[in-house]
């Protein structure tokens, strides 16, 4: 499991990428990923490409980004999804919060 981050400053974007499994013990790196930023992107987006496996402790990090972005008015996104990922998101109902692609 890798999780990396990209800021671009010019449109306010943050991209994490994970890469792997997406279970607890990404926990630290994906909270750094977006904690430690100096200033406050407009749009969060989460690039699942690589990811091959997600839990229900990576849909609470998924929340809690959420929260952090800004609640009910935060731009999260989350991109390229394999189908097996976008099904867990879809039946946790996480397309009711996150614009899911």
């Amino acid at each position: 499991m890798t999780i990396s981050a990209e800021m671009d400053e010019a449109a306010s974007k943050l991209t994490i990428a994970v890469d792997g499994r997406f279970d607890f013990s990404a926990h630290k790196e994906f909270r750094q990923s977006y904690d430690s930023l100096s200033s406050k992107p407009s749009t969060y987006s989460i690039d699942m490409g690589q990811a091959n496996y997600i839990d229900s402790s990576a849909l609470g990090m998924l929340l809690l980004l959420r929260d952090h972005a800004g609640g009910d008015q935060a731009s999260v996104e989350i991109v390229n999804c394999s189908s097996d990922v976008k099904k867990i998101l879809t039946i946790s109902n996480f397309d009711q919060l996150f614009l899911i692609q």
